[in-house]
C-alpha cells in the first residue's frame, strides 16, 4: 500500500521519490499545501475506488496516516 501511495504523490504533485518516506509530513517534508492535499485526495479516491472527507482530510500529517486511512477503507 505504501508503494502505491508513493506512486500517487510522486504522479499526482510531483515529489521527487526519494524525498517520501512512511513518516514523512506532508506539510514540512513534502511541503504539501491544502491545496495540494485536496488534489491529491481526489487522485487517492480514484485510484482506490474510496471517498475521503474533508474531516479526514484535515486529519492527514504523514504519509502512513494516508496508508492508514485507505487501508481502513479497503
Amino acid at each position: 500500500m505504501f508503494e502505491q501511495v508513493k506512486n500517487a504523490l510522486v504522479e499526482s504533485l510531483n515529489i521527487e521519490e526519494n524525498e517520501i518516506k512512511l513518516d514523512s509530513s506532508l506539510n514540512d517534508d513534502l511541503g504539501i499545501d491544502s491545496l495540494d492535499a485536496v488534489e491529491l485526495s481526489l487522485d487517492l479516491e480514484n485510484e482506490f475506488d474510496i471517498e475521503i472527507t474533508d474531516e479526514e482530510l484535515s486529519s492527514l500529517k504523514t504519509v502512513e496516516d494516508i496508508v492508514k486511512l485507505i487501508e481502513s477503507k479497503k
